[in-house]
């Protein structure tokens, strides 16, 4: 299990020093009772962040030293709290863009490429025996991936332990292609790390990007959108359970590289792309439905293992 948000540092460290571990405790505890594996989600990230990690008490940006030791005491203080419950965590997410270049975040313009190699040297530090992981998404694009490799080989060289590349498999019927992603799995998994599939679900809609947001066109839009507002249609249903069989297919064809495959949400009615990348859209990208029903694809890609 994964937490979708309760581990993100604007939840955990709201202020600097002031910790609030209500949710990811029984989060933890939950995880425990049923036996299932933890994945803390995530250290270090760009967003979903608090205001105050990177100023200082004049609303300036903060010093490299400053930054690394809040860094430092961030991932130590929840590393250490869940050590040996949490079996893995994703360290640093998302920050790397499509085309190898780094996010220029506020972590990479005050510390530059060496933030990521500190994120993963502390998290080892406060627990040597969780998997230590890094997230992105898209990360089937080839500038990406050269990027990722890169930093887990130069990781490796230099000693830092990297465990596990996360795939975040938020995929729609159309994008990637199979073959772009098995490279992908192959490219990742031949740096001597485990695969990890960490956010999947297909959505059933089209995709906006590259579409006219124009206000004249905006009723349209949001039609076109946001098609299926009473369930999905029966071909598309089947193009959509094609899609789940021919990923699952590939996992199981690369078992030996992949950690794990994980579910970015349970059911429909919960799922955030509900209202992403367009607000108020009605998807169905999981593999319960909104009245917490498993549907037909859960036992057709059981039936794919035997």
């Amino acid at each position: 299990i994964v937490a979708e948000n309760c581990m993100k540092s604007m939840f955990l460290q709201p202020q600097e020093g002031k910790f609030f571990f209500d949710d990811a405790d029984q989060f933890v505890a939950f995880g425990e009772k049923n036996k299932m594996f933890i994945i803390g989600h995530t250290l270090i990230w760009h967003s979903q962040l608090p205001d105050w990690f990177f100023i200082d008490k004049n609303g300036k940006d903060v010093s490299a030293e400053v930054l690394k030791q809040r860094m430092k005491s961030h991932i130590n203080t929840i590393v250490t709290r869940y050590k040996g419950r949490v079996k893995g965590w994703d360290v640093v997410n998302e920050a790397i863009m499509e085309d190898g270049s780094y996010r220029k975040s506020k972590f990479y313009e005050i510390l530059g490429e060496e933030f990521i190699p500190l994120a993963f040297q502390f998290a080892n530090e406060a627990d040597p025996n969780a998997e230590l992981y890094y997230n992105d998404y898209n990360e089937w694009h080839p500038g990406k991936v050269k990027t990722v490799s890169k930093i887990v080989k130069d990781m490796k060289t230099r000693g830092i332990r990297v465990d596990g590349v996360g795939m975040q498999a938020h995929v729609d019927l159309v994008s990637p292609s199979i073959a772009e992603y098995e490279k992908a799995i192959v490219d990742y998994a031949s740096l001597g790390v485990k695969v990890n599939i960490t956010e999947l679900e297909i959505s059933a809609l089209p995709s906006p990007w590259g579409t006219s947001a124009n206000v004249a066109d905006k009723i349209e839009y949001d039609a076109k959108m946001n098609p299926y507002t009473k369930g999905l249609p029966e071909k598309v249903t089947a193009e959509w359970e094609k899609r789940y069989l021919d990923f699952f297919g590939l996992f199981l064809k690369h078992q030996d590289k992949i950690r794990r495959v994980t579910f970015w949400g349970v059911t429909d009615a919960q799922s955030w792309k509900n209202d992403f990348p367009v607000k108020g859209r009605t998807d169905y990208p999981l593999p319960f439905n909104r009245n917490h029903e498993a549907k037909p694809i859960v036992e057709k890609i059981k039936n794919l293992t035997k």
